[in-house]
């Protein structure tokens, strides 16, 4: 009985480990003092870069060919934050 007890403290132990495993730093910014995490930040990039995207599709006429358009540009909002965020916290 002693044997298996001490069989699930050192299971129960490991499993504790293995749990905080990801507990690291969390990717913030502090901006007066106040911390904002970073994926808010590669948000607001993508959204900036797909809007960007947007004034260049339209300036080189690209813009009338892309359908459905509802769908494409949060796409691509999407695309830009995903890949920001890997790029530089990755």
């Amino acid at each position: 009985m002693a044997l298996s007890q001490k069989r699930v403290t050192v299971i129960s132990a490991v499993s504790a480990l293995a749990l905080l495993n990801g507990c690291q730093r969390a990717p913030t910014f502090s901006i007066l003092g106040s911390f904002f995490p970073a994926w808010l930040f590669c948000i607001i990039a993508g959204i900036i870069l797909a809007a960007v995207s947007h004034w260049l599709f339209a300036r080189l006429g690209v813009e009338k060919h892309i359908q459905p358009s509802i769908l494409v540009y949060p796409s691509l909002a999407a695309f830009f934050a995903f890949t920001l965020w890997l790029v530089i916290f990755s």
